[in-house]
C-alpha cells in the first residue's frame, strides 16, 4: 500500500502499466515527465514501451524535464480518489481536463516543443495514472 507521493507509488504504477497491454496498444512513449506535489518533485521517465523507475528530484532538475505536472497535494488526492472510485479518471479528473480547465498550467515546461510531449503521449500518461485503480494508495 504505497503512500502518495513517493517513488514507491510511482514505481507501482509503472510496474502495472508495463504489465498491461496499454503500452503496446498505444505505441511508444519517450518522455521525461516530472510530477510536482507541493514541494516534492519526482521524475517518471518513459522509454519506448515502458515506464522506467522513478526518482525524487529537486525543482531545478524538474525545470530541465520535458514537462512537469503540477497540482497541490489536495488536488492530486482528489484526482487519485476519483480514479480509485471509478476504475479510471472521470471527466473532470483526466489529465487532459485538468490541463484545459485550470487557471494555472497543469503541464508546465520551459520549452513548448518538449512540453508538447504531454499532449502527444497523453493517453499513455492517462493509462499510467489510471493504474492507481489497481492498488491501494495512502496519503
Amino acid at each position: 500500500m504505497p503512500k502518495f507521493p513517493s517513488t514507491e507509488w510511482f514505481d507501482a504504477a509503472s510496474e502495472l502499466l508495463n504489465k498491461s497491454d496499454a503500452a503496446k496498444r498505444l505505441g511508444t512513449c519517450d518522455t521525461e515527465m516530472g510530477v510536482q506535489v507541493g514541494d516534492d518533485y519526482f521524475l517518471v521517465p518513459f522509454d519506448a514501451f515502458e515506464a522506467k523507475p522513478s526518482s525524487r528530484i529537486d525543482a531545478a532538475t524538474a525545470d530541465d524535464l520535458d514537462f512537469t505536472l503540477v497540482q497541490t497535494p489536495e488536488e492530486w488526492q482528489a484526482m487519485l480518489k476519483d480514479i480509485q472510485q471509478n476504475g479510471h479518471a472521470t471527466h473532470d479528473f483526466t489529465i487532459n481536463s485538468l490541463d484545459l480547465h485550470t487557471d494555472t498550467e497543469f503541464a508546465r515546461g520551459k520549452d513548448y516543443t518538449r512540453r508538447d510531449l504531454f499532449y502527444r503521449f497523453n493517453q499513455t500518461l492517462q493509462e499510467y495514472f489510471d493504474m492507481a485503480a489497481k492498488f491501494e494508495t495512502t496519503f
